[in-house]
């Protein structure tokens, strides 16, 4: 018998005495995180049956409330920096990174000034102005205005300004009887260039009789367009010889304006400037001017982040609750796979794969949809005020012309993440409840 077994493998292997070249076991395969039949059972928990119809819209309820919360605050989030960006760059544009101011309201010696202040380093321009408020009168309209005195070769210059001038606002500039007016300014008054516009200023001639206001016509020279309505509706740029003159501001100048290579580490330029500009100079920063306004957008900012994240957790608590019914609609079919040699931890995974699964499709779909939207946000705000025959984004009130949108890419990862941790998270107790499920009584209920 000895001698057949060996003289036949096969037969060696079918009673169990197999050579001892066959003997030998075979490797074992490594164990996977997720086997595939946890999966097959996972995904097969997400498909709609009658008998679990109710799970199932409550899961697509929490699909669709973690794909409008990720997307909303993707938009929300690129429309506050957009807004924040687009004003920075307006003002900024504008107004200069920081302004040197004289002592008593005048600014004597500007030249000389300005020459010490472009030796510092990081200094781009340095260009005295003139400031003063007044009315603007045409066509029977009153605005009241800011005019402001500058240079030609600082106003070639300043590109915000320069580059959206209108055809020829530059060339009688010098004359001192020019002027260039914001184009909503223009519109409001029904003036093209080469017509009159009319400035009255409060401080003029003092007679025997007390101060007469100034008033003096101007022949608009052309037409600027930064793109924010406040400057466009209320900047004037006389030249600056003349703005001395209307204001009566002899040799001296309202301030200098500055600006710096980097107006986010703009600190580090305010003490060497005021080093440079003497001891009697005053100097302000960006910060300083439009520190409130600039803080009500950053609290606003952190505020709707806070709001919106609230729909994101609320969609990750639908998950929860989604589980927990599937967990009890689940129970028998649990008890027979645990009878059937399912380890506590596949049981865990199945359910944690089904909650997980709605997250990540939830957060994915929201990111496509935030990004889209980003991208094509005038294209759509144009659209919808077209049908609804309304103005969506009024430029009168949030200043800019356009909506604008400027996703930050840490931002937008974070906001994934954290969709993706929340809807994990979730999963976590209704997959622990399914695992700790004891078969025999989860059999004894069925």
């Amino acid at each position: 018998m000895e001698d057949r077994r060996s003289q036949n493998p096969a037969l060696a292997a079918r009673i169990g005495a197999a050579p001892k070249e066959n003997r030998r076991r075979a490797p074992s395969k490594p164990a996977r995180a997720f086997a595939p039949f946890e999966w097959m059972i996972a995904l097969r928990y997400l498909r709609s049956r009658r008998a679990e119809g109710f799970v199932s819209v409550i899961s697509g309820f929490s699909l669709v409330g973690i794909a409008l919360g990720v997307a909303t605050l993707i938009i929300v989030m690129a429309v506050m920096n957009g807004f924040r960006h687009e004003l920075l760059g307006k003002i900024l544009g504008l107004n200069g990174h920081i302004l040197v101011n004289g002592p008593a309201g005048g600014l004597p010696d500007y030249d000389e000034i300005a020459k010490r202040v472009r030796g510092v380093p990081g200094i781009t321009r340095a260009a005295p102005i003139v400031d003063g408020q007044v009315m603007a009168s045409a066509n029977g309209g009153n605005l009241g205005v800011i005019v402001r005195g500058i240079s030609t070769p600082n106003l070639k210059s300043l590109n915000s300004v320069s580059s959206t001038l209108s055809k020829g606002a530059l060339d009688n500039f010098n004359s001192g009887d020019e002027v260039i007016v914001g184009y909503r300014l223009a519109a409001k008054l029904r003036l093209v260039p080469g017509e009159q516009i009319t400035l009255i200023a409060p401080k003029g001639n003092v007679t025997p009789f007390g101060t007469t206001p100034r008033v003096k016509s101007y022949t608009i020279a052309g037409t600027f367009r930064i793109g924010m309505s406040e400057y466009d509706s209320t900047f004037i740029f006389m030249p600056l010889k003349e703005a001395q003159l209307y204001f009566n501001m002899g040799d001296t100048v309202s301030a200098l304006e500055v600006m710096v290579s980097n107006p986010d580490n703009i600190n580090s330029f305010v003490g060497p400037v005021a080093d440079a500009a003497g001891p009697y100079a005053r100097v302000s920063s960006w910060e300083d001017v439009n520190s409130t306004l600039f803080s009500a957008l950053e609290v606003e900012r952190n505020v709707m982040f806070l709001i919106l994240t609230l729909i994101i957790l609320v969609a990750a608590l639908n998950i929860i609750s989604g589980l927990i019914m599937l967990v009890k609609d689940k129970s028998g079919d649990i008890a027979i796979l645990r009878t059937m040699g399912a380890t506590r931890g596949a049981v865990m995974r199945i359910f944690f794969i089904s909650g997980a699964s709605i997250g990540v499709i939830g957060t994915l779909l929201g990111f496509v949809i935030g990004v889209l939207f980003c991208s094509n946000i005038e294209t759509i705000r144009q659209f919808l005020s077209s049908l609804m025959g309304t103005e969506l984004f009024n430029p009168e009130i949030y200043f800019l012309s356009h909506m604008p949108a400027k996703m930050e890419t840490d931002e937008v990862i974070s906001v994934v993440l954290m969709a993706l941790g929340l809807s994990f998270l979730a999963t976590l107790y209704p997959s622990w409840r399914a695992a700790k499920l004891d078969p025999v009584e989860a059999l004894r209920y069925e």
